[in-house]
């Protein structure tokens, strides 16, 4: 495979990836101006871990948390292409971007679809994976 196309796909993960959060936060706002009831497969935002949060809290919470992700998958993309980012930080900002999504999936488990949770847990992983443990791809592929 070569090194454009290894760009592209890394590039285009971390942008579709980080848009993915914008998904699950318009489904959160929807289901709350819904008055909290469940819409197709997307329940109302609510934690297990805190179980008597008001909807209203618990929206707030759960949409900080695809904010951050959403903007920091985003800037991880244009990082890694050296577009109003700078490209050193493209590895920071993927890895952070990871730990905060999977932590926001972790507490609130169980309100998107199945294959949404398992997608998006699935690249979250795979940025960790990459990025901490083999630090792939290496910095002379892309020269950044």
């Amino acid at each position: 495979m070569s090194t454009q196309t290894i760009k592209v796909l890394i590039a285009g993960t971390l942008l579709i990836h980080g848009l993915g959060h914008f998904g699950a936060l318009m489904a959160v706002a929807v289901n709350w101006t819904d008055r909290g009831t469940a819409t197709g497969a997307w329940l109302p935002a609510r934690s297990w871990l805190f179980p008597l949060l008001p909807a209203p809290a618990a929206t707030m919470l759960a949409s900080i948390f695809w904010i951050l992700s959403l903007i920091g998958f985003v800037a991880a993309a244009l990082s890694f292409w050296g577009i109003l980012v700078p490209g050193e930080v493209w590895r920071q900002l993927a890895v952070a971007s990871a730990i905060v999504s999977i932590l926001g999936i972790a507490l609130f488990i169980g309100i998107w679809p199945t294959f949404n949770t398992l997608a998006a847990l699935g690249v979250n992983i795979a940025v960790l994976i990459t990025q901490i443990w083999l630090y792939w791809p290496p910095q002379v592929m892309f020269g950044k």
